[in-house]
């Protein structure tokens, strides 16, 4: 069984861990953990588990065999640092992204601070990036544990943002991802929030990309703030980036990666 997702910063996922266990308010409406779930319904094998924590050993050095350079989201279907995945684990993971430099790796937690736990122990070669979700103002310390971390360009994600974050300190931070959330329950995004958000990056010089308003019928709602779509990367300011990604969503593969 296969599916696609549109995620906008990435172009492939790569699932060496899946499941996760829910930490802070944005995970009440997990999409990851619903996939799951229907996943194990339809007897996909590597979902047999469901949502639980699992590392998955046989994909460990899938992107080695990957020849054309790809833009990969790291254990889309969960969170690396999750507690219940061995330190050794993560090791042989950044291992495994350290010998793939023709690619470029998105690791997203919501768990920074146990990355930065690691960080001393683990190799940060310029292809491997490392952000932190932040849903409200009362999880903003988050991009203090990311900046702890050795990656070479560190990113926030604000989505789904569920809050307004008026003083977020982006001091080292390289890239912000800002969103509502969609689908089933989706909570309301407020423009006075994104504003706020935009406003803060634009005067720090942080790229400031825009995914969605989100909401229930999220295609419908777009992505356009004050008359314009903001998509700023920072492939252009960071050396080693690699080639610049196009304004158009991309697609990742989640079950198959």
């Amino acid at each position: 069984m296969s599916g696609r997702h549109g995620i906008g910063w990435a172009e492939e996922s790569w699932n060496p861990t899946t499941g996760c266990t829910k930490v802070s308010p944005g995970c009440a409406h997990c999409w990851a953990q619903r996939m799951a779930w229907r996943l194990q319904g339809m007897g996909q094998k590597r979902y047999a588990r469901g949502f639980q924590v699992t590392t998955h050993e046989d994909l460990l050095e899938k992107p080695l065999h990957w020849a054309k350079p790809r833009l990969v989201y790291v254990s889309f279907m969960g969170d690396l640092l999750h507690d219940e995945v061995p330190d050794e684990f993560i090791g042989r993971v950044f291992a495994v992204m350290a010998r793939a430099p023709r690619h470029r790796f998105r690791v997203l937690t919501k768990r920074p601070e146990r990355l930065a736990r690691l960080s001393p122990r683990l190799p940060w070669p310029a292809n491997v990036w490392a952000g932190a979700t932040v849903e409200d103002a009362a999880h903003a310390d988050r991009a203090d544990q990311l900046r702890q971390t050795g990656a070479a360009v560190k990113f926030l994600v604000l989505e789904p943002l569920l809050g307004p974050v008026d003083e977020l300190d982006l001091t080292g931070i390289d890239w912000v991802i800002h969103g509502g959330e969609s689908g089933p329950g989706a909570r309301a995004l407020r423009i006075d929030w994104v504003r706020s958000v935009r406003d803060q990056c634009v005067a720090a010089r942080v790229p400031f990309y825009f995914k969605q308003w989100g909401g229930v019928r999220r295609k419908e709602t777009g992505r356009t703030l004050d008359g314009r779509e903001w998509l700023e990367r920072p492939e252009a300011m960071v050396p080693g980036c690699g080639r610049r990604q196009g304004a158009d969503q991309l697609a990742l593969d989640v079950v198959g990666a």
